[in-house]
């Protein structure tokens, strides 16, 4: 387990004081893949490389498996850092080595023995699934093919935390999705926890349990990632959401519109009945759908459908009070009645 409690980053020049990370208290459970969202310049960098104490934190502290990093020596954080490993978003691998030089470079550190070294780097291989690479230089691998390689080394010691900063910024989808996939097969197989760093919020949504959003250092919300998606409270949390989920017609659409139009949201076991087909046939209207979609998170389902009804006035307020009841939010964009 994790314990963030009261962190504070500060960075201190000649003319000025920035405060990255602002009194940020989090707790990230065992085994648990965690995401910490933002944009550019919310702290989320900072405060990722404060669990390791690359950034050492000005004030707070950071408790990994009951152990206070904050009170180690140089010498007893050093050995700390064994059991925390971490991928970068630049891969940041040695190119003079080759795959498995550059995985068995933190073995090596570690004063592994040759024997163990070989043993493990090759098991890490297969476990990336880069086993026929191991004598290929980094020059000669994909953007997704470095990273296997970084994620490899950063299993090196098996660690029980993994840092990811950015792990997928500089990957293409189809190469994201892949690394993705291998994270979270990590994480189901190996019960590492994962604390992960990104400003993609589909990133969030395909691997993470729970989420924290920040914005000016602090953490403006956090919660479990359905809960966030489905329930989002603060606007920023709202904007990231929408890059997702959300979607908006065209104006023109809206106006030329001869009906009432109403954007439902479906969540969980809603969103496979058919309450649209049953309003329908229940009431004097007519229904055009004009948008939908679903999405799965952690393997629940999340809808929003947007339709048109047309219809006398009291058939459709009874259409969307009838709605309202089986649904789990229903806005109306535009109301007009026949």
């Amino acid at each position: 387990m994790i314990e963030i409690r009261s962190v504070r980053k500060e960075y201190i020049s000649k003319k000025n004081r920035v405060i990255g990370v602002d009194n940020v208290s989090l707790t990230i459970q065992k085994g648990e893949v965690y995401g910490i969202v933002g944009y550019s310049g919310a702290g989320k960098s900072s405060l990722l490389r404060c669990l390791n104490l690359l950034e050492r934190p000005t004030g707070g502290h950071i408790i990994i498996d009951g152990i206070d990093l904050t009170s180690l020596s140089s010498k007893e954080l050093r050995k700390q850092r064994q059991k925390i490993g971490m991928i970068f978003q630049h891969f940041s691998l040695v190119s003079s080595k080759t795959v498995f030089e550059n995985v068995a470079f933190a073995l090596k550190a570690a004063h592994q023995s040759k024997g163990a070294i070989k043993l493990r780097v090759l098991q890490l291989l297969d476990i990336v699934g880069l086993s026929d690479k191991k004598d290929v230089y980094p020059a000669q691998l994909s953007g997704g093919q470095k990273q296997r390689v970084g994620i490899a080394r950063a299993l090196a010691n098996d660690p029980s935390v993994l840092l990811c900063d950015e792990a997928t910024s500089a990957l293409d989808p189809t190469t994201t999705k892949a690394i993705l996939q291998l994270l979270k097969k990590i994480s189901r197989e190996l019960g590492i926890t994962i604390v992960l760093i990104t400003h993609e919020m589909e990133v969030v949504k395909e691997l993470c349990h729970r989420v924290a959003v920040m914005q000016d250092g602090r953490v403006i919300e956090e919660g479990s990632v359905y809960e966030i998606f489905s329930q989002p409270k603060k606007e920023l949390t709202k904007k990231f959401i929408g890059s997702v989920l959300e979607f908006e017609l065209p104006s023109h659409l809206i106006e030329e519109s001869k009906g009432t139009i109403i954007k439902i949201q479906f969540e969980g076991q809603t969103a496979g009945e058919s309450i649209l087909s049953d309003t329908l046939q229940a009431y004097s209207v007519k229904g055009n759908i004009l948008h939908g979609k679903i999405e799965y998170i952690q393997d629940v389902p999340l809808g929003i459908l947007i339709i048109e009804l047309i219809g006398e006035a009291a058939e459709i307020h009874s259409a969307l009070t009838y709605i309202k009841n089986r649904s789990s939010s229903v806005e109306v964009l535009k109301h007009v009645t026949a």
